[in-house]
C-alpha cells in the first residue's frame, strides 16, 4: 500500500535568505541574469539567455502581458497625517478600490489630498466604503481630479510604479534617483495590458535577442493576462494553509492562445509558463472552463496539473503561496534542495533577481 501523501503546513516553506541576496536592482542586461536548471538533480547553473537551447521546436512559452501602473500614489487626510494608497483596481470611471496605508483609517465620506491634492495640481479622493464588503481589506474611493481626469490618468500622472517591500526606493522623497531605471526595468518587454500592481518577475528576464532565438527554434509564444495584485507579497499567517484566504485576481486568455494550447496538445509540445501568475491563469482555466473571470486558485502540494509541464520562474519569499506553487510543481523536496544550492552559490532572490527552470513532477514521485 503506497505510503500516505504528507500534509504540509506553513513552516515547511520557511527559510533562511541572507538579505544581501535579495536584489535591489536588476542585472545589467535582461537575459544576463542567471538561470539555475532544476529540472534534473542535480541542477544546472546557466545563464538566462541559453533557455532556448533547452526548449524544443513545438513547445509553447506562455507569457503574462500585463502592464504594471504607477499605482501607488502619497497623500494626507484632512488633519495633515500622512498617508499612501495602492490602487489595486480601477473599477468603472473615476472609481477605485485601493489599499490604504495610514495611521489612522478615516471614515467613509472623508476626503484625503493626493499628490498635493485637487486644488494644487493633484486629485482628492473620497472614501465610499470597504471592499469587497463592510468588513473588507480594501477601500473604495472615488477620485476628483482638477479636469474631472479618468482614474488611469491621475494614476499615469501623480503615482509611482509599486516596488516591493523588499526592494528600498525614495519614491516620496522629491527626487527618486531610481524612477527612469525602474520605469524601464520593472517592466517586461511585451507588456500590454495595464492593470498590475506587481511585475510577472519571471518575464523580466526576456529581451529582443532571447524571443528571437525562440523564433528561430521553432518554438512558439502566446499571452495570456493576468493582473498582478498586492497580495502576492502576502505571507501566508495560517499553520495549517487549508485555512488561507487567497487574494482575487482577473486573468483573460484569448481565443489565439486557446487555439495555441490546442495545437501544442496535438503535436505532442510542452507547454512553458513564464511565472507562477500564467501557471494560476492556465490551471484556473482548466479548472473552471472560463477564459476569462477572477481566480482564487491556491495551488499547493497536491494540486493536479492539467496545462503546464515547465515552469520559468524567479526564487521566492519564505512562507509564500508561490513557494506552495512551486513545491506543489516540482517536488517539495527537490524545491528545497534546489534553494539550498541557490543560495549557497548566491543567486539573487525576489522581484529583480534570477530564474529557475523547473520541470512538472510525476504524480507517483512520493
Amino acid at each position: 500500500m503506497p505510503p500516505s501523501p504528507r500534509i504540509h503546513t506553513l513552516s515547511d516553506f520557511d527559510f533562511e535568505l541572507p538579505e544581501l541576496l535579495i536584489a535591489q536592482h536588476p542585472a545589467p542586461e535582461r537575459s544576463s541574469s542567471r538561470l539555475l536548471d532544476g529540472r534534473q538533480s542535480p541542477p544546472t547553473d546557466r545563464i538566462f539567455r541559453e533557455l532556448p537551447g533547452l526548449l524544443q521546436p513545438g513547445d509553447l512559452v506562455v507569457f503574462n502581458d500585463t502592464k504594471v501602473v504607477k499605482a501607488r500614489v502619497f497623500g494626507e487626510k484632512a488633519s495633515g497625517g500622512q498617508l499612501e494608497l495602492l490602487i489595486e483596481r480601477v473599477l468603472t470611471g473615476n472609481e477605485v478600490v485601493a489599499h490604504m496605508k495610514v495611521s489612522k483609517k478615516p471614515l467613509p465620506g472623508a476626503t484625503i489630498h493626493m499628490a498635493g491634492g485637487r486644488r494644487a495640481g493633484g486629485f482628492d479622493a473620497t472614501l465610499l466604503a470597504r471592499w469587497p464588503d463592510e468588513n473588507g481589506p480594501l477601500f473604495h474611493f472615488a477620485l476628483h481630479g482638477p479636469a474631472g481626469e479618468s482614474a488611469w490618468e491621475l494614476m499615469e500622472r501623480h503615482g509611482h510604479l509599486p516596488l516591493p517591500p523588499y526592494i528600498e526606493r525614495q519614491q516620496n522623497a522629491a527626487h527618486d534617483p531610481d524612477a527612469a531605471e525602474d520605469a524601464e526595468r520593472y517592466q517586461t518587454v511585451f507588456a500590454r495590458a495595464p492593470g498590475a500592481v506587481a511585475a510577472p518577475t519571471a518575464a523580466l528576464h526576456f529581451d529582443a535577442a532571447v524571443l528571437a532565438q525562440l523564433q528561430q527554434r521553432g518554438v512558439e509564444t502566446a499571452n495570456v493576462t493576468l493582473h498582478v495584485g498586492a497580495g502576492t507579497f502576502q505571507p501566508v499567517k495560517t499553520e495549517n494553509l487549508a485555512e488561507h484566504q487567497m487574494h482575487s485576481e482577473w486573468y483573460e486568455i484569448p481565443l489565439a492562445t486557446l487555439a495555441a494550447l490546442e495545437r501544442c496538445r496535438q503535436r505532442g509540445g510542452r507547454v512553458l509558463a513564464v511565472g507562477t501568475t500564467t501557471v494560476r491563469t492556465l490551471e484556473s482555466w482548466a479548472q473552471s472552463g472560463q477564459a476569462r473571470g477572477d481566480t482564487r486558485i491556491f495551488i499547493t502540494p497536491g494540486f493536479a496539473f492539467q496545462v503546464v509541464d515547465l515552469l520559468l520562474t524567479n526564487f521566492h519569499l519564505p512562507k509564500s503561496t508561490l513557494m506552495m506553487l512551486v513545491s506543489a510543481f516540482a517536488g517539495y523536496e527537490h524545491i528545497m534542495l534546489l534553494y539550498r544550492h541557490a543560495i549557497a552559490q548566491r543567486y539573487r532572490f525576489f522581484s529583480y533577481g534570477d530564474a529557475m527552470l523547473l520541470q512538472r513532477r510525476e504524480r507517483t514521485t512520493p
